[in-house]
């Protein structure tokens, strides 16, 4: 991956992710992309992207039909899956929906998961695919979920930007294991809801200036009280 260069003519791309880990550190970010000081990499969750591949497919049958998912009938979602030509490229590994920001030699895409449309006002409507395994119902309420929200409101600012009418409300496909069954038979069954959440991008262009002068300044970012990384670091630093 390029290091940030201020003098280059060229686009410095900056996926939705990376926009994710400015937000949550400032530091860790700065020391990513302009001094070159990667985080250590996580576990690929590969059930997880089994179950959005799975979602994908299947999803993907009624698209451009005149039959329904039955999950948006059962939750009785006025929207179908949306039928375009670039549905494949804006959720493809270093394609996705982007956009150039000339004022700020800036060039942000991300990769959707579902885009459907709203069959009442036609507008587009962001939906993204999340899985786990817990008991009791899941939420999109916990502290630690507004990165999920910062996500479906970077997409809605990019579709926005790319000039499509894009509705307010998102949803979430959240898909949680039942692990009491008492059988496994080589099974993993889910419980599945479909979360509502009124985005708001208004943050996205103002954030985007900021991580524009962070990348210009000299200055290294302190270091943030809740970021993990720099607090191992601060630990660390106690026996050196």
């Amino acid at each position: 991956m390029p290091l940030y260069d201020p003098r280059s003519d060229k686009p410095y791309k900056l996926s939705r992710s990376r926009i994710e880990n400015f937000s949550k550190c400032k530091r860790c970010f700065y020391l990513e992309e302009k001094l070159g000081v990667k985080k250590p990499d996580s576990f690929p969750f590969n059930l997880n992207n089994a179950v959005d591949q799975l979602l994908k497919d299947e999803f993907d049958s009624y698209r451009g039909t005149e039959n329904n998912h039955p999950y948006l009938i059962e939750s009785s979602i006025d929207a179908k899956p949306y039928d375009h030509p670039d549905i494949e490229i804006w959720r493809t590994r270093n394609q996705g929906i982007g956009i150039e920001l000339k004022e700020l030699n800036l060039y942000i895409y991300g990769l959707v998961d579902d885009v459907w449309i709203n069959t009442k006002n036609d507008k587009l409507i962001i939906a993204d695919y999340k899985a786990t395994s817990k008991k009791g119902d899941v939420t999109i309420d916990a502290p630690w979920q507004i990165s999920y929200k910062r996500q479906i409101e970077i997409y809605q600012w990019l579709f926005r930007q790319n000039g499509f009418d894009v509705d307010d409300m998102s949803y979430f496909v959240y898909c949680n294991g039942i692990k009491d069954s008492k059988v496994f038979d080589n099974c993993l069954n889910f419980e599945v809801k479909i979360l509502p959440y009124k985005a708001n991008d208004s943050w996205v262009t103002p954030a985007l200036k900021e991580i524009k002068n962070c990348l210009n300044s000299d200055e290294l970012p302190e270091e943030s009280d809740r970021c993990d990384y720099c607090a191992y670091n601060r630990k660390i630093k106690l026996f050196g």
